[in-house]
């Protein structure tokens, strides 16, 4: 069997962007798969075909009757499933060198910016696992999740989870039911429960893991529903403004001060600016019937009020503009 090394550093790299369970998960892979895999029965396999005997003379009948006995054989059959589980853990390492790649060339350009987002690295220099950095973990663990159901079905449906020491075979070219003899079937049948063992304790980890990361944050990752890195989504109502606490400004500086990055935030703006102008116009109209004053005083109310409409009138032009914008 092939060298194990080159796989064992790249998920060791992995170890260090994973959950506490992708951690023990890890730990698992590597001593009572890879390592028992290599040591122990990799030798208890050694002599697989070359001890199946079958008691008959006839050419052929024999490799025949191991064929259908071991479709595959049980070393290279471990040996795919630990392949394809470390598979979903590798494309995840590589999204992780990824991001930090990137992270690293734009650490000098952006160094203003990155002060206002949340950093991709914690106070302990690890990489957050959030984002599309979440969704690849996430899916990651789901394809893990799946590859070793389907390993274990496939295991159960091919030979089993007991070896028989004898083994009746019918194929042509045997002239008849011919017995065949398996060689170290109680060693090779624990082996087999140790593996199987193993695997299941593998896939309770990764649904684990889902416990741990919440279902909540799963479906997040899955649906991609996250909510935008913007820093206006940390500030607090009072940062915001509502429709109480609209600063009285122009048109424009009033406008400016709406978050461009959600349509009901803009929606509950809108109504405030329109519940204020209703109120000031009210109030002009009120003070105009009710002014007692000489004709200068009412040249002013006037003056007043067509400036207000005026301005209503801006006010909502500059909102059916921003509207369009952000539809």
């Amino acid at each position: 069997m092939g060298d194990w090394s080159f796989l064992g550093r790249l998920l060791e790299n992995a170890q260090e962007h994973s959950t506490v369970i992708g951690k023990v998960w890890l730990t698992v892979l590597f001593i009572f798969r890879i390592l028992v895999l290599g040591a122990a029965a990799e030798e208890v396999w050694g002599d697989e075909q070359s001890d199946f005997t079958c008691n008959t003379q006839q050419p052929g009948c024999e490799n025949v009757c191991y064929d259908e006995a071991f479709p595959i054989s049980h070393i290279r059959f471990w040996v795919l499933q630990i392949i394809f589980v470390s598979t979903p853990t590798l494309i995840y390492l590589g999204h992780v060198l990824h991001i930090v790649r990137m992270e690293e060339k734009r650490r000098e350009r952006e160094e203003e910016l990155r002060k206002e987002k949340p950093p991709i690295r914690d106070e302990h220099g690890k990489i957050r696992i959030r984002g599309a950095l979440l969704r690849t973990y996430i899916f990651n663990i789901i394809f893990k999740t799946l590859f070793e159901v389907g390993f274990i079905l496939g295991q159960y449906f091919l030979y089993g989870f007991h070896l028989r020491p004898l083994y009746k075979c019918g194929r042509w070219p045997c002239p008849n039911t011919v017995d065949c003899f398996i060689s170290r079937p109680t060693e090779k049948t624990i082996f087999i429960i140790f593996m199987l063992v193993v695997a299941c304790v593998s896939l309770l980890l990764n649904l684990l893991e889902i416990y741990h990361l919440g279902w909540k944050k799963v479906k997040q990752g899955v649906t991609n529903e996250f909510v935008p890195d913007t820093e206006s989504l940390l500030l607090g109502p009072d940062e915001r403004g509502d429709s109480e606490t609209i600063p009285e400004q122009t048109a424009p500086s009033v406008l400016d001060c709406l978050p461009a990055y959600n349509f009901s935030v803009i929606h509950q703006h809108f109504k405030a600016i329109k519940e204020k102008i209703n109120t000031t116009l009210s109030n002009t109209k009120d003070t105009t019937i009710k002014s007692e004053g000489g004709e200068e005083e009412a040249e002013d109310k006037r003056n007043l009020r067509s400036k207000s409409k005026n301005t209503t009138k801006q006010i909502f032009d500059l909102i059916e503009q921003n509207k369009q914008t952000y539809k």
